[in-house]
C-alpha cells in the first residue's frame, strides 16, 4: 500500500465545499446540536474558512491517494492565520476504504506537510460519537486538550 497526498484540483474543492456543508451540518446535529444552532455554526465556520466561496490561501486541501485510486481527503491549516499551531480540519476516508491503514497514513503525510511549512503543533476535533477516529488519533499521540459534555433534559 503506497499512500501519497496530492493537491486537490480546483474543481473537486468546489464541489466538495458544496457538499460538505450538509454532512457538517449532520455531524453537528449527531453530536447533540439543533439544526438552528449547527447551521449557525457552520454558516460561521465556511465564512470564516471560504471567503467567496475560495479556500483560505494557507490552507492545505488533499487527495488520499492509492497509487491512482483516490480513497479520501485530508484537509489541514493554521489553526490561526500566521501561527505555527495547525489543525486538521477535516480527513475523510471513503466508506470501501475505512479500516485499512488510509487516515493513519493520511495523517501522517500531513504531519510531515505541516513540519515542511514550520508547523510546530497539530491539533484536530472528534466528535464524541466517532469511537474509531478517537482511538486512532490516540495511537497516533493526540493528546486531549479539551472535553465537551450535554446532558438532554
Amino acid at each position: 500500500m503506497t499512500i501519497t497526498l496530492r493537491p486537490m484540483p480546483e474543481d473537486r474543492l468546489v464541489d466538495w465545499i458544496a457538499r460538505s456543508r450538509g454532512v457538517y451540518v449532520d455531524e453537528r446535529m449527531q453530536s447533540g446540536e439543533s439544526r438552528e444552532v449547527a447551521e449557525a455554526r457552520v454558516t460561521r465556520s465556511y465564512a470564516e474558512n471560504f471567503p467567496d466561496n475560495r479556500a483560505l490561501p494557507t490552507h492545505r486541501f488533499f487527495d488520499v491517494m492509492e497509487g491512482d485510486e483516490p480513497v479520501g481527503l485530508l484537509w489541514i491549516g493554521p489553526q490561526v492565520e500566521g501561527s505555527t499551531s495547525w489543525w486538521v480540519f477535516d480527513i475523510e476516508i471513503f466508506e470501501p476504504y475505512r479500516r485499512r491503514g488510509f487516515a493513519r497514513a493520511a495523517l501522517e503525510l500531513g504531519h510531515a506537510e505541516v513540519e515542511s511549512l514550520g508547523g510546530t503543533a497539530i491539533g484536530l476535533n472528534v466528535f464524541g460519537f466517532n469511537t474509531g477516529a478517537r482511538e486512532l488519533y490516540e495511537k497516533l499521540g493526540y493528546e486531549v486538550t479539551s472535553v465537551q459534555m450535554k446532558l438532554s433534559l
